[in-house]
């Protein structure tokens, strides 16, 4: 019943997959209708009117050679950064955060070369986006299912449909989430049967569940926790006896958990870092 309830409440957001999904441009949608990538898109094409009046007020043409082989300059950087994180970088919700953020740099290096007070409108302006917009994190749940911590409760203690469960505990507001978002459910694509579900819990809809836990809300997240039954047999991050942890970047599968229990022997790969 609850396992049914948890699948419902994801259903809306399963059918936004499916019609990103069946547009003939799905990343054009999402730079249209995610105010995030689009107030982004605004900004960068917006440099090209600044470019033009720029030009054409600058009598003696010393501008545009310099504005030239600056742009070339910042253009040659940003390529040799993007072929990086192709090589470096597993998430694309990562991939497209450390883009963005090297293509804002080197704009507002080239700006600076145009006028400081246009420089400074962009600086002013990249905030502003900061504050208003959140990139989106991966809209698709494979065969996972978000959960209240308390259905996470009923399923572990109430005859458990599955024997394990891998539970992220993450939160919306968090840039490290949003750009894991998409490792979970590609997980659950992947190793997902009768033996082990897969599950996520908003903690920023549920705070007090990070206690419960043992999560901190600013240092811990993502926290992958791996339940048998009722009883945590693995977690990644882990938490020293010191309450000091580590939080490596979650970038793709690596690490090897095996739960070995008499003649019953389950392996599941969790995350390491780079």
């Amino acid at each position: 019943m609850e396992v049914a309830t948890a699948t419902e409440a994801s259903a809306p957001a399963g059918g936004g997959v499916a019609a990103r999904q069946n547009h003939p441009f799905p990343w054009l949608d999402a730079a249209i209708s995610e105010p995030y990538y689009f107030l982004h898109l605004l900004a960068f094409f917006s440099y090209f009117a600044a470019r033009s009046a720029a030009l054409s007020a600058d009598d003696g043409g010393e501008l545009h050679d310099r504005l030239l082989r600056g742009e070339i300059q910042a253009v040659l950087v940003f390529l040799v950064l993007f072929v990086v994180k192709i090589v470096r970088e597993e998430t694309w919700e990562t991939f497209i955060a450390d883009s963005l953020l090297y293509a804002k740099g080197l704009l507002l290096a080239v700006t600076l070369v145009i006028n400081y007070w246009l420089a400074l409108g962009y600086f002013l302006g990249f905030v502003v986006i900061y504050a208003v917009a959140q990139q989106p994190p991966y809209d698709g749940l494979g065969h996972s299912n978000h959960l209240t911590p308390l259905q996470l409760e009923s399923l572990l203690t109430e005859e458990p449909t599955s024997r394990f469960w891998l539970v992220e505990f993450r939160t919306s507001f968090s840039a490290t989430c949003i750009q894991a978002s998409s490792v979970l459910p590609e997980l659950s694509n992947i190793y997902s049967n009768k033996n082990i579900s897969f599950g996520i819990i908003d903690l920023g809809h549920f705070p007090n569940a990070a206690a419960k836990f043992g999560i901190s809300m600013w240092d811990h997240l993502p926290t992958y926790i791996l339940f048998d039954k009722a009883t945590e047999v693995a977690r990644f991050p882990e938490v020293t006896s010191e309450s000091k942890v580590f939080v490596p970047k979650v970038t793709k599968v690596h690490f090897v958990t095996s739960c070995s229990y008499g003649s019953d022997k389950f392996t599941i790969f969790l995350f390491c870092m780079c």
